[in-house]
């Protein structure tokens, strides 16, 4: 289904012809003074200077076709030169029928067959998940279901850390450990003999000791640099051990993704990009790209309208070992081969724009996917405390992401009216909700680019711009349809419009496929969050101005209950694409 801008711009491009204009002109936007009209068209103003013609005269002559239109109940040419445009309520109405019809809530959908593979939450195994990694996981979660409403085929991967140095150093602290396992010994056969079952606790104990043992123990690090290597060669004991460090971790961070709604569709890792480097060193060679410099393996991506030195991308150390940029190109190719997409989004902290800026250039220079593939990163700010320093723990350390979660839940449970519930079950269901839906939504109602501050008081608050407000009123919806003992199943049939609320509430419906648009084109979820917001209050204040419950007029009565059943429907649509579950009661 087309948003309504579109199907007005089509009517409005069509009146700016029929007086002898050029069609383009007709772009209609909506209002920013609603308390004016609902739409406008500033088209005239572009006329003028290719007519030679007082822009005025252009609006008035196209308002005056437009004018005779069932569509609009007022068009109006106001100077300089604007054409204002409200829509009846009939056509308003039937509009809103339509989106209550439309399996897709009237999202607009892709034209194109359009295949995303979106990249983000990016933890590293043997470690604990912290609150670093909240933003990648909840704006990329997001981004693949806005992504899915608009009618693309979205992968999302994880892209594990799980091949570099850090785990040379579990390895090594390991095997100090327990020198007499199996996995250690040079005769180790990964056929008869096992490797002992990993605890998540003892990993996520060991990695920050390893690491930090090897800042003041040099022939540790060594030692761990020496394992490293040979677990990229596939030395049997060492290979075995890392796959059973992969079981323990993914186990592990499947819970804490769980706990906030986010999955993925692979669970790779920069291992499952090694087999594919050969082949990327093979492609840079052969284009004559890649070169030597002061022992290393370099490709130089500097363009002459760089404004700023770009450094070259290093391919490869002087040591012969591989970095990052060498493991996120040889992950393009792997995506490339397995699954052809048009676009790839990276949700990564904005402070890599450098990296991948450098990793992107390269993949078009080498032909590692096609000049018509979209490679993106889409960049977000920190979460940072009241001091506007990023957030830590009262000692100053990294706060993890259990502990954040335990906080808000904590929080959320005291806020409930315990009351209104018949389980201690489904108070903790509620309150587990209410915690992620805050989270969530206090992260999302901001740009992604920007920073914000973390303030678990105000992301509670059932007012405001919270997703404890918009939980609060899905919940009155759904306590009105059940005083009216009113099903949420079935066909919604849109009746007439009686009062200023209504049509301001249906109007908001109207436009929600505008904001799905706008949230798409700029892969800004805060969109979803601002019209999602707006239609609450927009419910909000047409609930306190009429008594539905105790309305005689019947037809009235059916017609608000049915506008309720849509609304509740769009908000938690709009809460689906956030990944924020509804509750029933708070």
């Amino acid at each position: 289904m087309k948003t309504i801008t579109a199907i007005l711009t089509g009517i409005v491009s069509e009146a700016f012809e029929k007086c002898g204009y050029d069609a383009k002109l007709g772009n209609v936007i909506v209002s920013d003074r609603l308390d004016l009209c609902q739409f406008q068209c500033n088209g005239a103003f572009q006329g003028a200077k290719l007519y030679r013609k007082a822009p005025i005269i252009i609006a008035k002559e196209v308002a005056q076709v437009l004018s005779e239109n069932p569509v609009f109940a007022k068009v109006e040419a106001v100077n300089p030169a604007f054409i204002n445009m409200t829509v009846t309520d009939e056509y308003l109405s039937s509009v809103c029928a339509e989106i209550a019809e439309d399996e897709f809530c009237g999202i607009p959908q892709v034209e194109e067959e359009t295949t995303v593979v979106i990249d983000y939450g990016g933890p590293n195994v043997a470690k604990p998940l912290h609150i670093g990694h909240l933003r990648s996981a909840v704006i990329g979660e997001a981004l693949k279901r806005l992504a899915r409403s608009c009618g693309m085929k979205v992968i999302g991967d994880v892209h594990l850390g799980d091949w570099g140095m850090p785990m040379g150093l579990v390895i090594a602290e390991l095997m100090e450990r327990n020198p007499d396992w199996a996995c250690f010994k040079e005769d180790f056969d990964p056929a008869k003999d096992e490797v002992p079952t990993l605890d998540v606790n003892e990993l996520n104990e060991i990695y920050p000791f390893a690491s930090a043992k090897s800042k003041q123990d040099e022939a540790f690090k060594d030692k761990a640099h020496t394992i490293t290597a040979q677990l990229q060669a596939r030395k049997p004991g060492y290979y075995s051990l890392w796959k059973e460090i992969i079981r323990a971790s993914v186990e592990d961070l499947k819970k804490s993704y769980e706990k906030l709604s986010v999955d993925f569709d692979y669970w790779y890792g920069e291992s499952d990009a090694d087999d594919y480097i050969p082949k990327l060193l093979k492609i840079l060679e052969d284009k004559g790209l890649m070169y030597e410099s002061d022992g290393a393996m370099i490709v130089d991506v500097a363009q002459e309208t760089d404004k700023a030195p770009m450094p070259p991308v290093l391919i490869k150390k002087t040591d012969g070992s591989v970095l990052y940029d060498t493991t996120d190109l040889a992950t393009i190719i792997q995506r490339e081969e397995d699954f052809k997409p048009s676009d790839i989004w990276y949700v990564v902290d904005k402070r890599q724009a450098l990296h991948f800026e450098q990793c992107f250039r390269c993949s078009k220079l080498a032909g590692l996917v096609g000049e018509d593939t979209s490679l993106e990163h889409l960049g977000f700010g920190t979460m940072n405390g009241s001091d506007g320093k990023p957030y830590k723990t009262r000692d100053g350390g990294v706060m993890q992401l259990s502990m954040l979660l335990d906080t808000a839940y904590n929080a959320a449970y005291e806020r409930i009216n315990k009351e209104n519930f018949t389980s201690e079950e489904e108070i903790s269901q509620t309150a587990q909700k209410l915690a992620i839906a805050s989270i969530k939504f206090g992260d999302l109602i901001n740009h992604r680019s920007k920073d914000y501050i973390f303030d678990l008081d105000k992301f509670l608050s059932a007012e405001g711009k919270t997703g404890a407000y918009l939980l609060y009123m899905v919940t009155r919806i759904s306590s009105v349809l059940r005083k009216l003992e009113v099903c949420d199943e079935g066909k919604i049939e849109i009746g007439k419009i009686y009062t200023d609320a209504e049509r301001e509430l249906m109007l908001g419906i109207a436009l929600t496929g505008e904001a799905f648009s706008h949230a798409i084109a700029e892969r800004a979820p805060n969109y979803i969050c601002e019209n999602a917001y707006q239609l609450a209050v927009s419910f909000s204040k047409f609930y306190h101005d009429n008594h539905i419950v105790s309305e005689e007029d019947e037809e009235k009565k059916t017609a608000w209950i049915n506008l309720l059943r849509l609304v509740k429907k769009m908000i938690v649509k709009h809460l689906d694409v956030l990944a924020i579950e509804p509750v029933e009661r708070m």
